[in-house]
């Protein structure tokens, strides 16, 4: 492993936790931080740190050039929405590159530009680099203990989920009682959450899982401390995420949450 690394970061904790992992083991990272999304805070835990707008692609490619980076990551979500608000301006490059790609699909528009460092020369890495403490093995994680109804209900959404992630719709599903709540679309993990226990109430189950042909270098699962105050919230019952392809955030403090809550989290 290099000990220089370029950080793409997107938002929530994804690309401070990458770069305190990095540090560790005395790699340096040098981030590039998108202003709509990244967390102020990463600046404490990289070498140096550039800012750009999500739509500004030539400005990203001009920086990696710049500091020689052969290898980088992307760590964290750019909203898919972003790159079609009104308010944020897209360079010639990415309007090129949303015009050259055959749909508008997150893996179509990220793979393009996946595609595009490899033409410059530059290594996209699996963005779990570092990582991989915080991605489970099966079983139950937390105190609650999984009862047959519960059981059912995470099989039950995990083929629909697999099966919206396979179409590269979403990755979260919600269901209670076997009857699909909601399906997560370009809103977002947590709106979905939110959209499901309008319709469910107390009890729902969140599951989440990879895409079946999941590419580890970007979009990968994620859930943390955030994610399980939130099914606190809503009164949930339990989440289940895919072992071993689905990233834990601040394991520990996770896990906490949610045995104090009483929510359930099951690695599938």
């Amino acid at each position: 492993m290099e000990n220089r690394i370029g950080l793409i970061a997107g938002n929530g904790r994804f690309p401070i936790l990458f770069a305190q992992e990095a540090k560790k083991i005395g790699v340096e990272v040098v981030a590039i931080a998108i202003k709509e999304e990244t967390s102020n805070g990463l600046s404490g835990f990289v070498k140096k740190i550039y800012w750009l707008g999500a739509g500004e692609l030539g400005k990203l490619f001009q920086i990696l050039v710049q500091e020689k980076l052969s290898s980088v990551v992307m760590a964290g979500q750019v909203k898919h929405k972003s790159l079609f608000d009104e308010n944020i301006k897209l360079d010639n490059g990415m309007k090129q590159l949303l015009n050259g790609v055959k749909d508008k699909k997150t893996d179509s528009i990220i793979g393009a530009i996946a595609d595009r460092l490899t033409e410059a020369g530059i290594k996209l890495l699996d963005s779990t680099t570092f990582l991989t403490d915080y991605m489970p093995d099966k079983g139950v994680l937390t105190q609650k203990s999984l009862d047959e109804k519960t059981a059912g209900d995470i099989e039950f959404g995990r083929q629909i989920a697999k099966s919206i992630a396979g179409l590269d719709i979403g990755q979260t599903v919600v269901v209670k009682d076997k009857v699909v709540l909601a399906v997560e679309s370009i809103e977002g993990t947590d709106e979905a959450i939110k959209r499901g226990a309008r319709y469910g109430k107390d009890g729902i189950v969140v599951v989440k899982v990879s895409k079946p042909d999941q590419d580890m270098r970007f979009d990968v699962p994620i859930i943390g401390p955030e994610t399980i105050k939130l099914l606190k919230k809503l009164k949930a019952s339990c989440i289940s995420i895919e072992a071993k392809k689905t990233l834990i955030m601040d394991k520990e403090e996770t896990i906490q949450l949610a045995n104090e809550a009483g929510i359930g989290i099951v690695a599938s």
